[in-house]
C-alpha cells in the first residue's frame, strides 16, 4: 500500500486591504493535468468553473449560502487566503466493487472573507482528482455566526448548458426516486434527483451527485434558467432547509468527468469523499446471496397480510430455509411477518409492531431453524414513513433480532413523498420528505442503532446514496430507483433501457438491490392461486430474456444479491440458475468495459473469494454485437469461459428464454465476441484452465 501526504500552505493571495481593488483567481489541476478547477472573486461574488482537457464543463457558477438571521455570504465576498494540499493514499474496503481503493487528489481551500457587513469567513475545499471534482462548505465557530443557524438558501450553482443533454429523474414528485429515468436538453429540465448525468455536444459525460450527506438536505437540481441548475436542498415541515450551527461543513458535491461513459463508473470519488470507517471491527457484516418471501405477494401468489395464502408463515419459511439451505444461500428475507399488515398500513404505519409476530409465525424457532441450517434470517421493518411509531420501537426491535440470530435488516419507507410523520416537541404530527435533514439524520440513527447489535441495514425508500457505507460499513445497500417490483405492478413496467439506464445514473452513487433473477418472465400470466386474488395486468412482466436476467448479478451491483423468483421456478431451469449459484456478491476488483448510458455496458468483476472473474452484459431493445477485449484476464493465460447468452432467435418479447448455455476456452488478453438479443445479454464465468 503506497501512502503519500504532502501538504503545500500557500502564501497569503493578497493583502486583505487591496482584496477590493481587482478580482483574484485561483486554479487547482487533477494529478493527470486533465481537470481544471478555476475559482474566483469576480464583483464581489465566489465563483467556480470546471473544464477538461481545456474544454468547458461547467461554466463559471455561483457558491455562497443564505442564513434566515445571521449576515451571509451571497455578495461583498473577496478570497482571503487559501491552502494547497496533496494525497495519495491507498485504503481497503471491507466489502464492496474492489478490495483496494486509491485516494488521488489535489486540494485548494480558498477562503472568502467579506467586505461588508460584520466580519466573517467561508472556505470552499476543493478537490481534483483524475475522474472528477469534489468541493464543500466549511464554517468555523466565529462571533458573526453564533447560535443556531438556519440555511434557507445554498447557491451553489451548475453551469451546464442548454444544449447539453442530461439524463434524470425528477425530482419533487410523489414516488420519489422511483421513476422511470428522462432524456432530454438539459435547457428543458426544471427540476432532476442526483446522480443526474450529462453529455456534452464534444462528447465529454459528466455526473452531479453529492457525498458524505450528513446531517444536512439532500440536494437535488433547481433550474434557475435554461441550462443553469442551483443546488436545491428539501424544507424542513414549515421551516428552514438545514438546522446546524457553527462550526459545520457540507456534504460534498461532487462532478464526475470522463471522456467516455464507462470513465463515470470507473471513478471512486464518492467514497473517496467520505470518512473512514467508524465502527471498528466489522467482520460480521458479510455480503452475499439471498432467497425470500417476496415476489410472491408482488405477483399475487401470497398475501402481506394474515389469511389463507399469508407468504410469511412458519411452514413457508421452513420451505425457503431448506431451498436456500440446499443452493447455498446465505439468507432468507421475509416481509409480511409482523402485526401491522392487515390495516391499511400504507395510510396508517402506526399498525406496525416489530417486535409482535403473526400467529402463524414463530420467529425464534425459524431463528434457530435457519442456523441449524447453515442460513440466517433477514428481517424485515416496513414502517410507512411512520417515523414516531417507529423510532420509538427500534431499539427493542434490534434487540429482538439480534437474539434470534438476524445479521441483516432490509428497511421500508412506503409512502407518498413528503408524508414521513414525525412528532415535534409539542407532540404535534409534523410531516417531512423523504430526502429532508429530518430523514437523513432518521436513517443514520437506524444504521447506528443497528451497528449496535452487528446488523446490516438494506434501506428501501431511502434517502440517496452518497457513499457513507465507507463510513458506516453496515449500511450495506440500498433501493432508490425503480426495481424489479415494478415489473409485476408497475403499469407500465421497467422499459428494456433500464437496466442500462442505471448503470450511468444511479448506481454511480453506489449499491442498489434491484432484486434480479426472475426466471417466470410471464408471472401475471399465471392462473391465480384464489379467485379472490387475481393476477395483475399480463403487460406487467420483465422486458428482457432470461439471459439478461443472469447477467444483472454481474451488472448492478449490492453485496446483497437477492434471487427474488419463487423457488419452483429457479428448479425448473436448473442449468440457468446455476449462473446465480456461482456468482460470487463481493469483488476484488471491477471494471466497467465498454457502454454507453441508457443503450448498453458491459462489467467485468473479479469474485474476491475465488479470484474467477464474472462477465455480464446487457443493452436496451436494439440487439448488439460486442467485440469485449479480454485484457482484465491474466495475458496469455487461458480460461474456461462458462457462457450463458442470448440464442439465435432470442427476443425479449416474442422469445425471451431462448438461451444457449455453453463452455469454451479463452486467452487472458483475446477478444470475447457476442451477440445480445432485444433486451438481451451474456453472462459468463471465467475459471482458470489446468
Amino acid at each position: 500500500m503506497t501512502k503519500i501526504w504532502t501538504p503545500m500552505i500557500a502564501a497569503a493571495v493578497v493583502a486583505w486591504a487591496a482584496a477590493s481593488a481587482h478580482a483574484e483567481t485561483l486554479q487547482v489541476t487533477s494529478p493527470d493535468g486533465k481537470i481544471t478547477v478555476t475559482v474566483k472573486d469576480d464583483g464581489g461574488q465566489a465563483t467556480y468553473a470546471v473544464s477538461f482537457e481545456g474544454e468547458e464543463v461547467i461554466a463559471p457558477s455561483k457558491l455562497g449560502l443564505i442564513f434566515a438571521e445571521h449576515p451571509g455570504f451571497e455578495r461583498g465576498l473577496a478570497i482571503a487566503g487559501a491552502t494547497r494540499a496533496s494525497n495519495d493514499t491507498t485504503w481497503e474496503q471491507p466489502w464492496g466493487e474492489r478490495r483496494l481503493v486509491r485516494d488521488q487528489h489535489n486540494e485548494l481551500a480558498v477562503t472568502f472573507g467579506a467586505k461588508q457587513g460584520p466580519a466573517r469567513q467561508m472556505t470552499v475545499r476543493f478537490r481534483a482528482f483524475d475522474t472528477g471534482v469534489g468541493f464543500r462548505y466549511e464554517l468555523p465557530e466565529q462571533a458573526a455566526l453564533q447560535g443556531d443557524i438556519a440555511i434557507v438558501d445554498e447557491l451553489t450553482q451548475f453551469g451546464v448548458g442548454d444544449k447539453t443533454t442530461m439524463w434524470y429523474t425528477p425530482s419533487d414528485e410523489f414516488n420519489r426516486y422511483e421513476y422511470v429515468t428522462r432524456t432530454a436538453p438539459a435547457g428543458e429540465v426544471t427540476s432532476a434527483h442526483t446522480p443526474a448525468t450529462f453529455r456534452k455536444e464534444s462528447g465529454i459525460h459528466f455526473s452531479i451527485h453529492e457525498a458524505a450527506l450528513v446531517d444536512y438536505s439532500s440536494m437535488s437540481l433547481g433550474a434557475l434558467r435554461a441550462g443553469n441548475f442551483e443546488a436545491k436542498l428539501r424544507n424542513w415541515s414549515g421551516g428552514p432547509k438545514v438546522k446546524t450551527t457553527a462550526p459545520f461543513k457540507s456534504p460534498w458535491r461532487t462532478i464526475q468527468v470522463a471522456r467516455e461513459a464507462v470513465g463515470l463508473i470507473n471513478s471512486d470519488i464518492i467514497l473517496n469523499l467520505n470518512e473512514p470507517n467508524k465502527l471498528g471491527d466489522v467482520s460480521w457484516v458479510e455480503p452475499g446471496k439471498y432467497v425470500g418471501i417476496w415476489w410472491a405477494m408482488h405477483i399475487n401468489e401470497k398475501t402481506w397480510g394474515s389469511g389463507p395464502i399469508h407468504g410469511a408463515t412458519t411452514a413457508e419459511t421452513k420451505r425457503y430455509i431448506d431451498f436456500a439451505a440446499e443452493h447455498g444461500f446465505s439468507g432468507v428475507l421475509v416481509e409480511g411477518w409482523n402485526i401491522g399488515w392487515d390495516g391499511d398500513w400504507f395510510n396508517n404505519g402506526e399498525l406496525f409492531r416489530f417486535t409482535e409476530p403473526m400467529p402463524d409465525f414463530d420467529l425464534a424457532e425459524l431463528g434457530r431453524y435457519a442456523q441449524s441450517k447453515g442460513v440466517r434470517l433477514i428481517g424485515h421493518h416496513e414502517t410507512s414513513a411512520n417515523i414516531a411509531n417507529y423510532e420509538s420501537q427500534m431499539e427493542a426491535a434490534f434487540d429482538l433480532y439480534e437474539k434470534v440470530g438476524v445479521r441483516q435488516v432490509k428497511t421500508g419507507y412506503v409512502a407518498d413523498a413528503g408524508d414521513a410523520v414525525r412528532l415535534d416537541q409539542d407532540g404535534v404530527r409534523r410531516y417531512e420528505w423523504h430526502d429532508s435533514q429530518f430523514m437523513v439524520g432518521h436513517h443514520l440513527r437506524v444504521v447506528e442503532a443497528a451497528a449496535k447489535r452487528k446488523i446490516a441495514i438494506n434501506a428501501h425508500e431511502p434517502v440517496k446514496d452518497t457513499g457513507l457505507r465507507r463510513t458506516y460499513p453496515n449500511w450495506m445497500a440500498r433501493e432508490g430507483a425503480r426495481g424489479m417490483e415494478f415489473n409485476a405492478w408497475g403499469t407500465p413496467p421497467n422499459p428494456p433501457s433500464h437496466e442500462p439506464m442505471l448503470a450511468f445514473t444511479r448506481m454511480l452513487a453506489g449499491p442498489m438491490d434491484f432484486t434480479p433473477g426472475i426466471f417466470d418472465l410471464k408471472p401475471n400470466e399465471r392462473a391465480p392461486v384464489r379467485a379472490d386474488v387475481p393476477r395483475g395486468d399480463p403487460s406487467n412482466r420483465p422486458q428482457t430474456t432470461l439471459a439478461k436476467q443472469l447477467a444483472l448479478y454481474v451488472v448492478l451491483y449490492s453485496p446483497l444479491q437477492m434471487a427474488a423468483d419463487l423457488p419452483e421456478n429457479y428448479e425448473a431451469r436448473p442449468e440457468a440458475f446455476q449462473f446465480i449459484k456461482d456468482v460470487e456478491a463481493d469483488w476484488e476488483q471491477s471494471i466497467a468495459l465498454a457502454g454507453e448510458v441508457g443503450e448498453y455496458v458491459a462489467f467485468a468483476r473479479q469474485g474476491r473469494k475465488s479470484q474467477e472473474w464474472f462477465l455480464g452484459a446487457v443493452t436496451d431493445e436494439e440487439p448488439r454485437d460486442l467485440s469485449l477485449s479480454l485484457t482484465f484476464l491474466e495475458k496469455g493465460k487461458q480460461y474456461r469461459a462458462q457462457v450463458y447468452r442470448d440464442g439465435a432467435d432470442a427476443h425479449w418479447d416474442t422469445n425471451p428464454y431462448a438461451m444457449v448455455i455453453e463452455e469454451t476456452v479463452v486467452t487472458g488478453g483475446d477478444t470475447f465476441d457476442v451477440r445480445l438479443a432485444s433486451s438481451g445479454g451474456v453472462a459468463v464465468r471465467f475459471i482458470p484452465a489446468g
